[in-house]
């Protein structure tokens, strides 16, 4: 069985880490360069960078941002926000970063997926999807969670992975920021639908949700943001519970 993975998440607006609940109330958290490194040094299987107003604000990822970050880390490092060609990906890939993530660009044009697999390899790849629940439908939106897309969650998965996705990371906005577990009965459809990797976001609160999330979510990763950023849970001893439930971690 493979490895479940620990990914802190920094949401950045205006060069700081930011966080929300629901996508909005959103509040400064700290440094990400420090965070960042903090994050490395706790033994972070990954870490996520995500510019959340890029899109929506028409602008490109702050690629010295990046590179400040890529300077202190010694774990794979995604980031995501205002990619919408392959030059785009390339500073990234340039300034640091593993792997780029595409959402509302992948949305707009599909086609993107298949470039940038084409051009880096799918494992570079990732298409984060933000859905909402309305009466058990689940929609992908876009711009943060600001638009409506009418593409449904789990077609809209199978779509990139076919398109050469190399892992999806879906958030459930219905989830985000409220501490109250993750949307597992969602992520077990889309693990029994998908061959690649899941990574699972919104709603951690607990060690016990991780360990929910891994065992009925079928998740792969799990992502999370505040509990980490406000000292709520410790990566090192959220291992140490989920290996004592029997759960195989890095």
């Amino acid at each position: 069985m493979l490895s479940k993975r620990i990914i802190p998440c920094l949401d950045i607006q205006n060069g700081q880490t930011v966080k929300g609940v629901n996508f909005v109330n959103i509040r400064e958290v700290g440094d990400p360069v420090e965070l960042g490194k903090q994050y490395s040094d706790q033994g972070a299987d990954e870490l996520v960078f995500l510019d959340i107003t890029a899109t929506h604000e028409g602008r490109k990822t702050f690629v010295e941002l990046v590179k400040r970050i890529a300077a202190n880390l010694n774990i794979p490092f995604t980031v995501g926000g205002g990619i919408s060609e392959l030059k785009d990906a390339d500073k990234l890939l340039a300034a640091g970063a593993d792997k780029i993530s595409i959402n509302s660009s992948a949305i707009k044009n599909p086609d993107l997926i298949d470039q940038l697999a084409l051009h880096f390899g799918s494992q570079f790849v990732v298409v984060a999807i933000d859905a909402r629940e309305t009466n058990g439908h689940w929609e992908a939106t876009m711009h943060g969670g600001r638009i409506p897309t009418g593409k449904e969650l789990f077609s809209w998965a199978k779509e990139a992975e076919n398109r050469g996705a190399g892992e999806i990371l879906f958030t459930s906005m219905n989830h985000d920021g409220t501490k109250q577990g993750f949307a597992n009965a969602a992520l077990a459809r889309l693990s029994e639908l998908l061959t690649i990797p899941l990574i699972a976001s919104g709603g951690a609160g607990t060690m016990e949700h991780f360990s929910e999330l891994f065992q009925f979510g079928k998740a792969d990763a799990g992502l999370a943001a505040s509990i980490f950023h406000f000292g709520e849970i410790a990566i090192p001893d959220l291992k140490s519970y989920l290996r004592s439930c029997g759960i195989t971690v890095r």
